[in-house]
């Protein structure tokens, strides 16, 4: 199998799991602390496992650049609620 086709099956994966898990929790976390609310321990360690998978696709979405656009939007949401959870902590 070549890379290619790897990089394609994870891809797929990867966006599935974004479409279905992270991205309808990051709305009511971006609410949660825009309300100045803390986040509690699950959504913390949500949070993090988020983030820490952001970074390890990085290789993938430096190979297809057609994903970095995505990829900057959701990092940017991360990040935004990882400061202000930060700041409430």
């Amino acid at each position: 199998m070549n890379q290619s086709t790897l990089d394609a099956g994870l891809i797929t994966t990867l966006l599935e799991r974004l479409e279905k898990q992270r991205l309808p929790r990051l709305p009511a976390l971006k609410e949660k602390v825009d309300e100045g609310e803390p986040l509690d321990n699950l959504e913390l360690e949500f949070l993090g496992k988020a983030v820490a998978d952001a970074q390890d696709i990085l290789p993938i979405i430096d190979r297809h650049p057609e994903y970095q656009q995505l990829t900057t939007q959701v990092v940017t949401l991360y990040k935004e609620i990882s400061e202000k959870a930060l700041q409430l902590e």
